[in-house]
């Protein structure tokens, strides 16, 4: 949490910014020395808000927030390492949602395992209007996670993480198992 730096210098000292008549009085100094000590961290803060908003350097604090700005799923770890991949590549998460590469990017950051992903969907084209769409339906995706201890896996977690990964038509089933 910011708040208060003992010892922390304003880079613009109120008092400079009077008029030259209130700088010789003692009591106008030590008055606005006040304002001094509670914005200097306001203009640390400013001076550095670049870093609050990096994934890489944003406070532990500031990290859930700033992974809310970009979608990030909030759920996925409370491994702080973790969190900060999340957010950091969140917009190639958004590029890739509803795909298979993009679900097995999720997955694998999440779980830190092996993601296999069976679609039943397909592609094609055809010059003839009214052929036959390819793959099943209804459109289903099976999972497959191994890991080197399936137990640690929270499969609530993991069935939360697909929902929002994967289209609302989309059923889904996942397997973990061990390497």
């Amino acid at each position: 949490m910011r708040g208060m730096v003992p010892g922390l210098e304003t880079p613009h000292p109120v008092l400079h910014l009077l008029p030259g008549v209130f700088h010789d009085g003692d009591f106008t100094a030590r008055f606005v020395s006040a304002f001094d000590d509670a914005l200097a961290p306001v203009f640390a803060t400013l001076d550095n808000l670049t870093a609050y908003v990096d994934p890489e350097t944003a406070p532990t604090d500031l990290l859930a927030f700033v992974g809310a700005w970009v979608g990030a799923s909030r759920e996925a770890s409370t491994d702080l390492s973790t969190q900060r991949v999340a957010v950091r590549e969140a917009v190639e998460a958004h590029r890739r949602r509803g795909t298979p590469a993009g679900l097995r990017q999720v997955l694998r950051h999440l779980t830190g395992g092996e993601v296999e992903v069976a679609d039943s969907g397909g592609t094609s084209w055809s010059l003839t209007p009214g052929s036959d769409p390819p793959g099943t339906f209804p459109a289903h995706v099976r999972i497959r996670i191994a890991l080197d201890d399936p137990e640690s896996v929270d499969l609530a977690v993991l069935r939360s993480v697909v929902t929002d990964a994967t289209p609302p038509h989309v059923t889904h089933e996942i397997e973990v198992m061990g390497r």
